[in-house]
């Protein structure tokens, strides 16, 4: 039986010449088993008609939000509860920014609005509107909410530039739409909880000791997790990120903070997923007051004491253990220090990554990483931090279930 057997899809069809891929997305969406509802823009429209789709899928095609014998039939609201994925492809610029602006004034951005089910978008414009600082911040903010960013490609364009913009061939998004849908049973009925972010250490009420870790590793994992089937609780330092859909959220500030909500949810877990930077030492004494600099003085001396080893703790358990994976962010001798932390923690896994590496570590949108356990290591490639997310959670699940 195929992946996508009897597996609901909605396929949002935006304008632009990628358009006519979309036709041979559908047949092989179909030819695997899969129940396909197009939804086409009025510029799609401009460039291929609905009469192709309607044959192809076998279902009337979508077009207008306020038509009254559609919503006789299956009103927007019920196609957004119907979806089992939305994937829009091609996804032109302009529908980027409505998406990530939140609008909804056609019915394919109000579907993308009302429903519950994974979001993914096959990006396709000129290679110079792809680089423009307002598509990388729409398509920034989209990946924050956990949407599934599907290319582009680079290559020859209709417009006789060369460039990434190219919509991803229709092969190509079926292998990731079949990949989506097995891994949302990789996890079913496990609950799992995340640790992301920073830690912040104060100082007075106005200072603090913390590190640059952004936490949209944590995220991505606890979004893949939840994608993958997981009842997943995320404890979150202080970051600027939005709570994955479907995601229990839990904000702490400080490593003390951490530690008692990380003991408390890992009581009822079985996976357990320490990806946040936490802070190593705290100031021995926190002043009540903000500390004036002294002009008599050149120089101040700050006492430190160290904070709990919340992912060691977890995985001392006797009692209410459950699998523990953790991370080790170095800048030398990675596969050392990651082997030495997985003995001296007594962890069933440990990610490592490189953060001095130019293309990953803290603040990046993307990573490279070794897993490690007792039986070997394995490396996955430098990908965007929301696909790594998926390779890991997979990677984490086999072992985990195993067990």
């Amino acid at each position: 039986m195929s992946a996508l057997t009897d597996k609901r899809i909605v396929l949002g069809i935006s304008g632009g010449i990628a358009a006519y891929k979309s036709a041979d997305l559908v047949r092989r969406l179909r030819e695997r088993g899969a129940d396909v509802r197009v939804v086409m823009t009025r510029g799609a429209q401009e460039f291929i008609r609905p009469l192709t789709f309607q044959a192809l899928s076998g279902n009337p095609v979508h077009s207008d939000l306020l038509d009254p014998a559609a919503e006789a039939a299956m009103g927007h609201i019920e196609l957004a509860r119907w979806a089992g994925l939305i994937l829009i492809a091609p996804a032109s610029a302009q529908l980027l920014g409505k998406l990530a602006a939140g609008l909804a004034d056609d019915l394919l951005t109000t579907l993308c609005l009302a429903s519950q089910a994974p979001l993914a978008v096959a990006p396709a414009m000129n290679q110079v509107m792809w680089h423009h600082d307002a598509t990388t911040a729409n398509v920034d903010r989209l990946r924050s909410r956990a949407t599934h960013i599907w290319g582009p490609a680079a290559g020859s364009q209709a417009c006789g530039e060369i460039g990434p913009g190219r919509m991803l061939e229709p092969d190509e998004l079926v292998r990731r739409v079949e990949r989506l849908f097995g891994n949302r049973q990789l996890l079913a009925s496990r609950r799992v909880v995340v640790t992301a972010g920073p830690t912040r250490e104060a100082l007075d009420p106005v200072r603090y000791i913390s590190n640059r870790s952004s936490g949209k590793m944590g995220f991505a994992l606890a979004a893949a997790a939840q994608r993958a089937g997981a009842e997943v609780t995320l404890i979150a330092g202080p970051v600027a990120l939005a709570t994955p859909t479907g995601v229990k959220r839990i904000d702490v500030t400080n490593a003390l903070e951490m530690r008692d909500a990380a003991e408390e949810a890992a009581d009822a877990c079985d996976i357990f997923i320490a990806a946040a930077a936490v802070a190593d030492f705290r100031p021995a004494q926190v002043a009540e007051q903000k500390i004036k600099k002294s002009d008599s003085r050149d120089e101040d001396r700050l006492t430190l004491v160290k904070n709990p080893d919340i992912v060691a703790a977890i995985a001392a358990r006797r009692k209410l253990r459950p699998f523990t994976v953790g991370f080790a962010a170095e800048t030398e001798k990675l596969l050392e220090h990651a082997r030495g932390k997985l003995q001296r923690k007594g962890l069933d896994l440990i990610v490592a990554n490189d953060v001095s590496a130019a293309d990953g570590g803290f603040d990046s949108d993307r990573n490279s990483v070794t897993v490690i356990d007792a039986n070997g290591c394995e490396t996955l490639p430098s990908a965007l931090k929301t696909e790594l997310a998926d390779r890991l959670i997979t990677v984490i699940a086999s072992r985990a279930v195993q067990e």
